[in-house]
């Protein structure tokens, strides 16, 4: 199975949040200023719970922060559309 390239707004995201730095972010979620440079610049994918934790402090979705690139030129987000078309339940479907 190819391996998912995973992009991300944090940058945006801290800008937007009265131009948060990277020492900031690092020190709200627990990890180091370096860890966050290197999840900005995709050289590494968060744990889900950090991914979480970054996505809460920005008070955001998850799939608004971390998008998964799907194509050669645009990338996207799983959500829905892409469970239903792997054959998968949704989410939120009962179980």
């Amino acid at each position: 199975m190819a391996r998912l390239h995973i992009t991300n707004r944090i940058r945006r995201l801290r800008f937007d949040a009265d131009e948060m730095t990277q020492k900031e972010l690092a020190e709200r979620v627990g990890v180091t200023r370096q860890t966050i440079v290197a999840i900005e610049n995709a050289r590494y994918s968060p744990t889900l719970e950090l991914a979480f934790q970054i996505a809460r402090t920005f008070g955001m979705p998850l799939d608004e922060v971390f998008m998964v690139e799907t194509g050669p030129e645009q990338p996207g987000r799983i959500g829905r559309s892409s469970f239903k078309t792997r054959g998968l339940p949704t989410p939120d479907a009962e179980r």
